[in-house]
């Protein structure tokens, strides 16, 4: 396992007719690739997604955090909050982005996992389901797989749902969701944590679950 500090660098990514902004975490010699699909209202800064980032460069992953929405969208998004929901729209950014991922830059070649949170889960199962070569693995933080409904059955690959036992309406929807995925699957309740994980400790646990998970099924395709 590789503990050496990751060296971090902004790209831009071109993405389904856009360009997106994305921030990568590279660890020497990374054992695989993970890509962050943030949901609503969140992007590469979320101190979250970058707190479980630096966990996974730690243990030896490479990471890259892009935002799904450009700029001008983010602020139209703002007003409207239509686009955080189009979840087409963005499961097409992420199935662009590890399209350019498996075959461009410094994670060329390597495993890859996605990381969802929120709207951005569904976009994530979506993509997973659609690019089953080059996708190993899910993990979905306080997610809405819900939204990715009728590719549930379609996704094969290990899939961990991490919820918050403090959100139940979105651990309702999880449990909905685990009967329809069409692979293996586990659900995870961190106790006493709502939905952003803000509790001591909260996001210490989501990290150590998200890792343990992808160095697992990472290091199988390595």
């Amino acid at each position: 396992m590789n503990t050496m500090n990751a060296v971090h660098q902004s790209l831009h990514i071109p993405a389904a007719g856009t360009v997106l902004e994305a921030d990568i975490g590279l660890p020497g010699s990374p054992g695989g690739a993970v890509l962050f699909a943030h949901g609503s209202g969140s992007g590469r800064h979320s101190p979250r997604n970058r707190y479980v980032a630096d966990e996974l460069n730690r243990a030896g992953l490479a990471t890259v955090l892009a935002d799904l929405l450009t700029r001008e969208e983010e602020q139209v998004d703002i007003l409207t909050t239509a686009l955080r929901f189009d979840i087409e729209l963005l499961a097409t950014r992420v199935m662009a982005l590890t399209d350019w991922m498996s075959d461009n830059g410094p994670t060329a070649g390597l495993s890859l996992g996605l990381f969802g949170a929120s709207t951005g889960a569904a976009a994530a199962l979506i993509a997973a389901a659609t690019r089953p070569a080059t996708v190993h693995t899910v993990v979905s933080r306080g997610g809405r797989p819900d939204l990715a409904d009728a590719h549930l059955p379609a996704v094969r690959q290990p899939t961990l749902l991490i919820v918050g036992e403090r959100d139940p309406v979105v651990i309702e929807l999880n449990h909905q969701a685990m009967t329809r995925l069409g692979g293996e699957k586990r659900l995870a309740i961190i106790p006493g944590a709502s939905h952003l994980f803000e509790e001591p400790g909260a996001l210490e646990h989501v990290a150590r679950l998200a890792r343990d998970w992808f160095l697992r099924y990472l290091s199988e395709h390595h």
